[in-house]
């Protein structure tokens, strides 16, 4: 089946607190009236997985912040350390199955709608590369070069449309006071950098009062899918 008789793909995208749960899940029980639409989350949960570990008792805010400090010089170094590699490369992994569940499930007939979407663009946690900057020979080499090809396969299936959702700084640590303000302010600086391989992107401003978020979005794929020949017939969606 060519990308041209599948069923739409759409990404929701925007830094932490910027409603991207709560917006996909709307958005996907809407699709589901034009037809078979599944929600699809494409995000590595690290982040969600660490803030877990931070409030174990005892032992877990020192060991959640080592674990963050390994993450952040392995994702900057030249030649991160095997273990510290090894980790983001699992975690990367996660994100593939997510992916291919995902293409099988828009093959099999179902409109997406995903939150989060993979990007080569920029590295880092806006779902790019974690081991971009890693090189040379040995198992670290192998393994950034293993995630990039993965990476490489999966933006090779660009949206129909991305919905980027946009906050400032102080409104995404008033909504997520439990994540890390450095982590949150990395994300706010590189959503405007996101081009997903030339796919169309909708800014919506995501401070406004969430039915007006809505009603943006629904009429931003509304008007894409017009413009590409697929609109759900109410059964099951044609191209």
């Amino acid at each position: 089946m060519s990308h041209d008789t599948l069923p739409p793909l759409i990404a929701v995208v925007g830094c932490d607190g910027s409603g991207k749960s709560t917006v996909t899940e709307a958005l996907h029980r809407w699709l589901t009236e034009k037809g078979p639409t599944c929600y699809c989350h494409l995000g590595k949960q690290s982040g969600a997985i660490g803030r877990r570990i931070a409030r174990l008792p005892l032992l877990g805010g020192r060991l959640d912040k080592s674990i963050h400090s390994k993450a952040q010089k392995a994702q900057t170094a030249k030649t991160p350390g095997l273990l510290a590699a090894s980790v983001i490369y699992v975690f990367s992994m996660r994100r593939v199955r997510r992916f291919a569940r995902m293409l099988r499930l828009r093959r099999a007939g179902n409109a997406i709608i995903s939150d989060r979407f993979p990007q080569l663009g920029v590295p880092g946690p806006m779902d790019g590369l974690g081991l971009a900057h890693a090189g040379g020979k040995g198992l670290v080499g192998l393994l950034a070069k293993r995630e990039r090809d993965h990476y490489t396969a999966m933006v090779a299936h660009k949206p129909d449309l991305v919905i980027r959702l946009n906050i400032p700084l102080e409104v995404a640590v008033a909504r997520k006071p439990d994540h890390r303000y450095s982590s949150l302010a990395r994300k706010i600086a590189d959503v405007p950098r996101l081009s997903f391989e030339g796919a169309p992107i909708v800014d919506i401003d995501a401070e406004q009062p969430l039915e007006t978020v809505l009603a943006q979005a629904r009429n931003a794929i509304e008007e894409r899918l017009a413009a590409i020949g697929k609109s759900g017939d109410g059964t099951q969606w044609r191209a």
